[in-house]
């Protein structure tokens, strides 16, 4: 009887797995932070003896190198990744035991070149598939991360790939990808329920729904929004091999350094919650609040390679923070400094915060303040407020100086990229207020919302 566990990674919407017979365990995908795989295998009282992964990810930095190195355990990769280092690569139709288990490589290509899938059997019967970035919950993983030219070509190959993978598998095998659950990997929207099946994708899934392969690349390529910055550089890294993680805590930084630092335009990035950001925040500091978007878009507007000092007012948070940017090839932080505002020194500032109500209140007697929208161009496209200024948070670091210097209104979607926006323009010295708001409450506080024409 094979028992599959799931580990979420919500931070960035991705799920690896573990799977064991009661004895002898397969980690697939796993993240880079593996104390919690091998945690995993140690409650179930399982031994890991194979890692493999449906493809070298571009949304973050593996830890199936890592994981296999520790274990002893081979390391199963798709046969055309191009890795630099000592793998198994397994091509299609290959089988790879594990204890009374059984895996069987399938070709999927699409998401990338060389994607594969991993098909559980047990007993002789497929139980259940782990898909990686091909066939999600109601979709399929995005397929424009690997060369511009050559994304018509493989999201062709991911509309194949997928019909043949589910045409080979009974309805009753259970369906387990690695995106989908948030992560801009995948290539529209994901209905991302807690699971799925075989039978469930074929009456719901977009790439089994539509048949045709050109009607099928031109609805996947319509959805596509931006992806983070930071994708760039994952492909490169996991192809090359990890370096081992090291998650020891950064040297403390006094209060004078962080005040080097932050005039030298390194960046200083506060933890703490947004509210408390801005109520009270050291000049020339990011505040960037560890809940679950941090490490996707502190990520995507960090210039790469930027040293980075982490700042909050008890150590665990930093330790938190630490190891989600080290999911994403941030690694070791230049320096951490612990306490408030007030106890480490130096220029405090403030902005304020306030709802969609208001800002329809300062509407009320004419045009108003202005106000800057920095959710993606697809967000916009579906509707924004009129005379409202345009500008995507990925953007705003190198384009903050176009913004008039008047006081700015920041929205966004729900509050979270809006204040890191805010503290970015309130760095480079433009007034700011903070809407923490729910889009959807514009049009019912009385705004008009207006669509692209």
């Amino acid at each position: 009887m094979a028992t599959v566990v799931p580990l979420e990674t919500p931070e960035l919407g991705d799920r690896s797995y573990l799977v064991h017979d009661g004895e002898l365990a397969a980690a697939i995908d796993p993240q880079r932070d593996l104390d919690r795989v091998r945690g995993a295998a140690a409650d179930h009282g399982v031994r890991i003896v194979l890692v493999a992964e449906t493809h070298l990810h571009n949304d973050y930095v593996t830890g199936g190198l890592e994981l296999a190195r520790r274990t002893g355990s081979p390391y199963a990769v798709g046969g055309g990744e191009e890795a630099t280092f000592d793998c198994r690569a397994v091509t299609d139709g290959d089988v790879l035991e594990v204890g009374a288990l059984a895996l069987r490589v399938v070709a999927t290509p699409g998401h990338t070149e060389a994607h594969v899938a991993y098909v559980l059997e047990a007993g002789g019967r497929p139980q259940a598939v782990f898909t990686g970035g091909s066939l999600l919950y109601g979709t399929v993983g995005r397929t424009d991360l690997v060369a511009p030219d050559r994304t018509a070509e493989l999201t062709r190959r991911q509309h194949r790939s997928v019909r043949q993978l589910a045409a080979s598998l009974p309805g009753d095998a259970a369906v387990h990808p690695t995106h989908g659950f948030g992560s801009f990997c995948t290539g529209s929207v994901s209905s991302s329920p807690t699971g799925s099946t075989i039978q469930v994708e074929r009456a719901a899934n977009l790439a089994l729904a539509v048949d045709d392969p050109e009607d099928f690349t031109a609805q996947l390529l319509g959805g596509l929004t931006a992806y983070p910055a930071y994708y760039a550089h994952m492909g490169l890294v996991n192809r090359a091999g990890p370096a081992v993680l090291d998650l020891t805590p950064p040297a403390i930084v006094d209060g004078a350094e962080l005040g080097r630092r932050v005039a030298a335009g390194e960046w200083v990035v506060d933890l703490r919650p947004r509210r408390a950001f801005a109520a009270a925040h050291r000049a020339g500091m990011v505040g960037a609040e560890l809940t679950e978007p941090f490490t996707t878009y502190l990520g995507w507007v960090l210039p790469w390679g930027m040293p980075v000092t982490l700042v909050a007012e008890d150590p665990t948070t930093i330790g938190a923070a630490q190891r989600n940017l080290a999911r994403i090839g941030i690694d070791r932080p230049v320096g951490m400094a612990v306490g408030s505002p007030a106890s480490l020194g130096g220029e405090l500032r403030a902005y304020p915060v306030r709802a969609f109500t208001d800002l329809a209140a300062a509407r009320s007697g004419g045009p108003g303040p202005v106000v800057v929208d920095v959710r993606r161009d697809d967000e916009w496209s579906r509707g924004h407020l009129p005379q409202a200024l345009h500008l995507p948070l990925p953007e705003l670091v190198e384009r903050a100086d176009e913004l008039p210097r008047r006081e700015l209104w920041v929205h966004c979607a729900g509050g979270y990229r809006a204040s890191l926006a805010s503290s970015l323009l309130d760095r480079a010295g433009h007034r700011v207020i903070l809407i923490d708001d729910d889009w959807d409450q514009a049009a019912a506080a009385g705004l008009e919302v207006i669509p692209d024409a």
